[in-house]
């Protein structure tokens, strides 16, 4: 990939505050693109887009993807700001390992109505793509917990959203091959990221993430970089052939059992 491998793209990155949204933003704007960060939270939204705006060109906005009429507004505005936008990565996500038969339906419902925000801020987007006729790329982070259970961590949930999310990825790729828009999705396994805050105290995450690492055949949990990576090559026309695809990014895991 050449340095200015975005030059006259805009990527939107929704849960791009942190971690591997984050990872992907930076290499984004430092190929040349623009970026369009989605968090939740205001001030990390603006943290972000100040750290990275010294690298190029970065805008901001706050919505709780939980709060339908939130993304009713989010799409508003990435219509009539942004209806440019050429590339589009799908970072949200929570994880709160939680054994089934303990599962309520709000916790379900966190992972539903993720999935129901990424869907139509996805058509959204599309929409403004095919409107505007140069193409596209689209890049959703699902996950290695979609293809296997593992005991230490139980998520019949997460990896019901997951699993739709990659199912989502090989159906809009079908249905828009024919606009030059390409549809791809990176199955992570351990990653080093602020997710696992959720349901391990913060003083404990790093020990709890390293004790992963013998769980991955290359020997260590991966970091959002591993990540950014990936998705940065799916979305560039160095994998221009590509559509459909879930590619594994884990460490191995999905390779054998270690």
């Amino acid at each position: 990939m050449s340095t200015m491998e975005f030059a006259g793209k805009k990527l939107v990155v929704v849960g791009g505050t942190s971690g591997m949204g984050y990872a992907t933003a930076e290499r984004v704007v430092k190929g040349g693109g623009e970026v369009v960060i989605v968090g939740r939270d205001t001030q990390k939204t603006a943290a972000a887009v100040d750290a990275l705006s010294q690298h190029g060109s970065v805008e901001g906005i706050s919505a709780d993807l939980s709060d339908p009429e939130a993304v009713t507004r989010l799409r508003e505005e990435l219509t009539t700001e942004h209806a440019d936008t050429t590339l589009l990565v799908n970072s949200a996500g929570v994880f709160a390992p939680q054994k089934f038969l303990d599962h309520t339906e709000s916790d379900y419902d966190r992972y539903l109505g993720l999935n129901r925000a990424t869907y139509f801020i996805t058509q959204t987007i599309v929409t403004n793509m095919i409107a505007a006729g140069n193409g596209g790329s689209i890049v959703n982070i699902g996950s290695m917990w979609a293809h296997q259970a593992i005991a230490a961590t139980p998520s019949s949930a997460y990896s019901m959203a997951k699993a739709g999310l990659h199912s989502l990825t090989q159906h809009l790729s079908m249905e828009l091959a024919a606009h030059r828009i390409r549809v791809n999705a990176v199955a992570p396994a351990v990653v080093r990221t602020p997710i696992y805050e959720g349901f391990i105290p913060k003083d404990e995450v790093d020990a709890a993430i390293t004790g992963f690492d013998s769980f991955h055949p290359i020997g260590r949990v991966g970091t959002p970089d591993d990540i950014a990576t990936v998705v940065a090559v799916l979305l560039s026309e160095s994998a221009g052939w590509v559509t459909g695809a879930i590619w594994n990014a884990d460490g191995g895991v999905m390779a054998g059992r270690n």
